[in-house]
């Protein structure tokens, strides 16, 4: 995981005040939504920070290292996100975990998830940020993973289901709703309905089985 890829640059990250932590996370955030990651620069995170270029600087050397450590910022808030989900049963917990993962995560939706969509689509070529965001996308898969076969072992989920690859579909969907949305404008609303139906009928067993000893 991330927390484990310790080098200069997260050393300083981790041993940083937390207040200063937040407050250039936070910029970070504004400056990508203002102007998305190919034209971003220190002096534009600096402009949305209390911080100057230097003492930017300071903490990291380039705007990677800087977006290395937003990127575990980021995975830190999805952590976070995916703990607060709950439910009384497996189908109310992965219906909870679908409305969560379809909402938005900021009010700069289409702005910020046009710049991770940039971010991502560098991610071959630019060192570390492949691995951070599988990290991200590993945590959400293994929610998935885990509430499905929570499912299939109370007898709520069809038996035959298998919890890796239904986790790697829903993702997989999930996914491509947030691509289509920042690229052609497409709404999560679209597709909200038609997943909920996939739920009900591929997912859900039609009766209740006995849970699995």
């Amino acid at each position: 995981m991330a927390s484990e890829r310790l080098t200069d640059w997260s050393v300083k990250f981790l041993s940083m005040d937390e207040s200063v932590s937040e407050d250039i996370m936070c910029a970070t955030h504004r400056a990508l939504c203002e102007h998305g990651y190919a034209a971003l620069t220190m002096q534009d995170i600096a402009d949305e920070s209390s911080k100057s270029k230097a003492s930017l600087h300071y903490h990291y050397d380039t705007k990677r290292d800087l977006l290395l450590a937003f990127l575990d910022n980021l995975g830190e808030r999805m952590t976070e996100r995916l703990a607060a989900v709950d439910g009384e049963t497996p189908t109310d917990e992965f219906l909870a975990l679908l409305e969560e993962l379809l909402s938005p995560s900021t009010e700069r939706y289409p702005e910020f998830h046009t710049a991770l969509l940039e971010i991502k689509a560098q991610a071959p070529y630019v060192d570390g940020f492949r691995e951070r965001i599988a990290d991200i996308d590993a945590l959400v898969h293994e929610r998935l993973r885990a509430v499905v076969a929570a499912g299939v072992e109370a007898g709520e989920f069809r038996a035959d289901l298998d919890p890796e690859e239904t986790a790697t579909f829903v993702l997989t969907l999930l996914n491509g709703v947030r691509t289509r949305h920042v690229a052609v404008g497409g709404s999560p609303d679209d597709v909200e309905g038609t997943l909920l139906r996939y739920v009900e009928d591929q997912v859900v067993a039609a009766e209740a089985e006995a849970p699995v000893e």
